[in-house]
Parts: C-alpha cells; sequence; structure tokens
C-alpha cells in the first residue's frame, strides 16, 4: 500500500514527471540512437575533419574524424553507467557502515566512525588525482570504486543516527528476544525503515557521480583515451568552443540535461517519501 501510495505522490509532482520523462528520453537516445547513426563511435571519416552538423555527420565531427552524434552517445552511455555504479555502490557502504556502526555500539561505532571522520578529512580530489594516472592501464572500474569511496561518509552518519533510534523500536527487541542474529536484525529490519532516506540518497549521487567523473575526466585523471566520456568529450570540445561549438555544446548540453533530470526525479522522490519535507 505504501509503495503505491508513493507512487502517486510521485506522479502528481510536476518535477518528478518532466524529470522521469526527460531522463527516459536520454537513456534512450544513449543506447537506441547509436542503431539509427550512419558511423560507429569508433569509425573515422577521413574527408571529414571538424566539420559542422550537416546531413550526413547530425553533429559534426571530430578533429581526428569521428562521427560526434555517435562519440557523444558513447560518452554518454558511460557517464550514465558510472553515475549508476557509484550511487549504488557509495548507498549500500553508506546502509551497512551506518547501521553496524549504529546498532552495535561501543568499540564497531568508534572504530567505524574513525574511519569515516578519517575520509572525510582527506582531500578526495587531490587522492583520486594521485592515484588515477597509476590505473590507466586497468579497468576503468577503479575509477568507479575511487568515486565511490568519497561519497558514503555524510549518508552514513545520518543512517548512524537514525540507526540508534530505531534498535530501540518494539519490533526490533522482539527480534533480539527471540535469538535472531544480530546482523540479520540489521538487514531484515533496520535497513528496511531507512530505505526512504537511501532511495533518495542513491537517486541524488547519480547526479553527483555523473558531474564528478566529468570534472576529473575534464582535467585527465578519469576515463583515459581511447574511451570517451561526457566529461572527456568536454574537456577536448573547450579547447574549441568558439571555432568549433558542436564539439562543446552536444555533450555539455547532455551533460546538463542528465543531471537535470536525476535532481527533478530526486526531488519528486523526497516529496513522495516525505511529504512534511517541502512545507
Amino acid at each position: 500500500m505504501r509503495s503505491k501510495l508513493v507512487l502517486r505522490r510521485l506522479f502528481r509532482n510536476k518535477q518528478a514527471r518532466y524529470g522521469t520523462i526527460a531522463l527516459v528520453l536520454l537513456v534512450a537516445l544513449a543506447y537506441v540512437g547509436p542503431y539509427f547513426a550512419a558511423y560507429d563511435w569508433t569509425d573515422k571519416d577521413f574527408l571529414a575533419f571538424l566539420s559542422p552538423p550537416d546531413a550526413d555527420h547530425w553533429w559534426g565531427t571530430t578533429s581526428i574524424g569521428q562521427d560526434m552524434f555517435a562519440v557523444t552517445l558513447r560518452g554518454m552511455q558511460k557517464s550514465i553507467i558510472i553515475g549508476l555504479l557509484v550511487a549504488v555502490i557509495a548507498t549500500g557502504l553508506a546502509a551497512i557502515v551506518g547501521a553496524f556502526a549504529g546498532y552495535f555500539g561501543g568499540w564497531v561505532d568508534r572504530v567505524l566512525m574513525w574511519g569515516v571522520d578519517l575520509l572525510l578529512v582527506l582531500p578526495s580530489f587531490l587522492i583520486i588525482a594521485i592515484v588515477s594516472p597509476r590505473l590507466r592501464d586497468g579497468s576503468w572500474l577503479w575509477f568507479v570504486a575511487l568515486l565511490a569511496a568519497f561519497t558514503w561518509m555524510i549518508t552514513s552518519r545520518v543512517v548512524r543516527s537514525m540507526t540508534l533510534s530505531l534498535r530501540e523500536r518494539e519490533y526490533v527487541q522482539a527480534a533480539v528476544y527471540m535469538g535472531i542474529p544480530r546482523w540479520k536484525i540489521i538487514f531484515r529490519h533496520i535497513v528496511p525503515n531507512l530505505s526512504s532516506l537511501l532511495i533518495i540518497d542513491a537517486t541524488l549521487n547519480v547526479s553527483g557521480a555523473i558531474i564528478g567523473e566529468a570534472a576529473l575526466s575534464f582535467f585527465g585523471f578519469g576515463i583515459q583515451p581511447p574511451d570517451v566520456s561526457l566529461g572527456t568529450l568536454i574537456a577536448e570540445g573547450s579547447r574549441n568552443a568558439t571555432g568549433y561549438p558542436w564539439l562543446f555544446v552536444f555533450p555539455a548540453g547532455l551533460l546538463v540535461a542528465l543531471v537535470l533530470a536525476v535532481n527533478l526525479i530526486g526531488d519528486g522522490l523526497r516529496d513522495a517519501l516525505d511529504p512534511g519535507s517541502n512545507s
């Protein structure tokens, strides 16, 4: 019943509706659009270097003759995947660490929160900038792990504080008296009751991860050639934004649209799950 009520509230919310429609269209463009393109993102047209948009190359070409439409959609695919993976990992880590710290207390709480405080004071951008060049020959999943490692700490503190209250509830105490292992109590009773917070956090983490990936790739610390992301395309296009604007406008426009759509959905979810939050 609650899920139906949340869905009704969500679809009544104009921001959430517009955000959902925009996100569906953007994801469809990223994953279906390449099937309608005349060129693959790895193809090169040696007769069209830095060609403006035309009937043959809808969004123009790059300095090495790649079709900008195909390359940009490839970059958006990679940015979407990175955003989703980082959000799932970061929110899951925040839920586990915060719930275990809040439920067990004592030395477990002190050790876990000490680790959280340590990560909060570390300069994440600097660490990723130092580590990323050493992983250039490895999988891009290492980059996802680095982004996720510095995204979950604040949420884990919120989860911990809410767990301190939830562990005193009657149904949790009843589970303890029934002899259910404490780790099962956390996953069966504590974490599910934090689902509203975690869903909102995961949604907003998607947009945060997309922006973070774009920023790091812009400075050369993210996705490495020959692969592309929206960040690498924006970095490349910004050098010729005035003379060849299509190199910058299309990836930057899609990045803005993607982040805006996810944020609208996140705001709508917050209002649907907690109607009193916007009062």
